[in-house]
């Protein structure tokens, strides 16, 4: 502090410089002032987490802000657009890349707060070297019994099963191996059944395959059942996508076309297999060599994955084949992994809660939450949970393939080339663009359109009503260089020009696009609210937000709030959990108290109806406005269009 005690000295490094500014003032006006340049695409106000900087002496203060982790904050991160200044500091500016890894860490340690349940390691495939005394005159026993003595003895395995696949095989594969094999077993209750049996001693991995499959994308993980570990990842588009882009617009295929259901199957089926085998291709492994699967879905996908009738599934009273499955193996369902591993989907709640929100509730370990927790599995069919480890409540709503790209002129998946992220300058209304694999952008994920319609709300390019502002942008922006036109399928605001762009051609969102995304974010909204009625208890006793899904880990909590998709709570209680769908069924390959307790979640979740429920349709009107009709529900957002109003 200087001697008048009203300035402070601030020195940043590695540059060198510093500067003295008043007490309160922002870091980024200190840097300023000492000519230290840092990036603030947003222009300042704090939305897009690019100007981190690292305290190293000295102490600011520091509002709460989603960008950052409590993990970050405690070794002195802080955005230096908010940050201000409260005494004498040294400030360590990283390099651009630097500043990109902390962010994008951020995700990672978001993730990670995903904390297992400490499940015991005991999956249900194991592996036993045997080394089989051969027959002789004197030992004429048959070599499946020989074969069952030796188990006995080295495994303490009384009694198992052989396929007659493998029993047809088992002569020579005894002979051939010298007596000397690997036998791979599944456990099933208090038996076991043999799944493969190979020469020599196993080396490698024990290989499983957990599968998610959703809607839209279809995700598998390879795991290594011997020491639990995770050994790639890999995803695409769900290809019964072509025959519908929501569950029920696949039922009614499945229905009203001859064969329809077994076309259905065999679409996921395949998307499945060319998923394993990118993998076995990356991994160096046959596909045959995966030797158990664990399947995660909504109630529809599974039955369209086994090949169940789906169709009254959508017929009042809503009942669908099943909703604990059997164990199939990979030969039933045409799965190219070893013929006779088992397949296991976990179990539904209901009709449209299925296995993912299982999985999502399992894996997340709600279930044993001692303070009130709500569980988001964001997605083209919205799954909710409301409950702690003395009761939960789950519903389902519509949500529709918008956040997932769908149905929105540059939609398209989070990959390399979307737009993840979107802030709009207060002051020009330029837009700066965050695009995932750092290159020109191709169009624009679920996550971006978040982003974009919070920051055309706050800045005043839209109306609550989601309505573009063409007069008032191009009174900004100038009408030869306004962002804001009128096209073909009526107003639309222009995120990057076609000079700019991948695809050489603009990349925009119209009317129609901002429609469905607010109808989709109205339907998450509107299920909330209903669940927190149905029980008697306000939204602002929710003390955590756990937000799963594929989707959900890479969606801002400040800009959700915004549109009114999430609830308007302290950004601390909110927790992104990743793909927790397949996670779920990573847990239940892994461990069999896992599996035991996820048969259990399902019949524990109470299942609330939203179809019945008369009020849903009042609540869905009335969340069709950004962020809500009833604005004192979202103070913080209603302040921030007061603050706007009044400039």
């Amino acid at each position: 502090m200087s001697a008048d005690g009203n300035t402070s000295t601030i020195t940043f490094r590695p540059q060198g410089k510093s500067a003295q500014v008043a007490a309160g003032a922002l870091l980024l006006d200190a840097a300023v002032a000492a000519g230290v340049a840092i990036d603030t695409p947003c222009g300042g106000q704090g939305r897009c987490g690019r100007c981190i900087v690292r305290v190293e002496e000295g102490q600011v203060s520091m509002p709460p802000n989603p960008h950052l982790t409590a993990g970050q904050r405690e070794e002195g991160w802080v955005l230096s657009c908010t940050a201000r200044v409260s005494g004498d500091a040294t400030v360590s500016v990283p390099p651009r890349k630097e500043r990109e890894r902390v962010v994008s860490e951020e995700a990672a340690e978001r993730a990670a707060l995903s904390v297992s349940c400490d499940w015991p390691h005991y999956p249900l495939v194991r592996q036993v070297y045997l080394d089989i005394t051969p027959p002789s005159l004197e030992d004429n026993a048959t070599d499946l019994e020989r074969l069952r003595m030796a188990l006995k003895k080295k495994a303490d395995i009384d009694e198992f099963h052989v396929g007659l696949p493998l029993m047809q095989r088992l002569a020579a594969s005894l002979r051939q191996a010298q007596w000397r094999v690997t036998a791979t077993l599944a456990l099933e209750g208090e038996t076991a059944r043999l799944i493969d049996l190979r020469p020599g001693r196993a080396r490698g991995p024990l290989l499983a395959a957990a599968v998610d499959i959703g809607t839209t994308n279809v995700v598998v993980d390879l795991l290594d059942l011997r020491n639990g570990r995770s050994l790639g990842r890999v995803s695409q588009r769900n290809k019964q996508v072509v025959k519908g882009e929501d569950v029920i617009s696949r039922i009614i295929y499945a229905e009203r076309h001859r064969g329809g259901l077994a076309e259905l199957q065999g679409l996921v089926v395949g998307t499945v297999n060319e998923l394993l085998e990118e993998l076995a291709r990356q991994h160096g492994f046959a596909t045959t060599d995966i030797q158990d699967m664990a399947v995660a879905g909504n109630t529809t996908m599974i039955h369209l994955f086994l090949g169940l009738d789906p169709r009254h599934i959508r017929e009042e009273p809503y009942v669908p084949t099943a909703s604990h499955f059997p164990l199939t193996t990979a030969t039933e369902l045409g799965i190219a992994i070893n013929p006779e591993a088992r397949v296991y989907c976990l179990p539904a709640v209901a009709a449209y809660v299925g296995g993912d929100i299982t999985a999502g509730v399992l894996s997340s370990c709600m279930f044993q939450a001692e303070q009130l927790t709500l569980f988001l599995d964001v997605g083209t069919n919205g799954e909710i949970a409301l409950g702690n480890s003395d009761w939960m409540v789950t519903c389902a709503c519509s949500a529709g393939p918008a956040f997932e790209g769908a149905g929105v002129r540059c939609g398209m998946r989070a990959v390399d080339g979307a737009i993840e992220n979107v802030t709009i300058s207060s002051t020009t209304l330029e837009p700066s663009l965050k695009v995932i694999g750092g290159g020109p952008p191709l169009g624009i994920c679920g996550s971006g359109m978040i982003a974009a319609l919070a920051e055309m709300l706050i800045t005043g390019v839209i109306d609550k009503a989601g309505r573009i502002n063409v007069p008032f942008v191009e009174g900004v922006m100038g009408k030869k260089r306004s962002r804001a036109r009128r096209g073909d399928h009526g107003p639309e605001f222009v995120l990057a020009w076609a000079r700019e762009s991948g695809s050489g051609e603009d990349i925009v969102l119209t009317s129609v696009d901002i429609d469905n995304i607010v109808r989709a974010k109205a339907a998450i909204y509107a299920g909330i609210t209903i669940m927190a009625k149905s029980i008697g208890i306000p939204l602002s006793d929710v003390e955590e937000v756990l937000i799963g899904g594929a989707f959900g880990q890479h969606i801002n909590v400040e800009q959700s709030i915004q549109i009114g998709l999430l609830p308007d709570l302290p950004w601390e209680r909110f927790r992104f959990l990743g793909n927790t769908s397949a996670w779920g069924a990573d847990n239940v390959l892994l461990s069999k108290y896992a599996r035991a307790k996820g048969e259990e979640v399902a019949d524990t979740l109470t299942y609330l109806e939203l179809i019945a429920d008369g009020s849903f349709m009042d609540q869905f009107t009335a969340a069709l406005f950004l962020p809500h009709t009833d604005i004192g529900s979202f103070p913080s957002v209603k302040a921030l269009l007061e603050a706007r109003e009044t400039k």
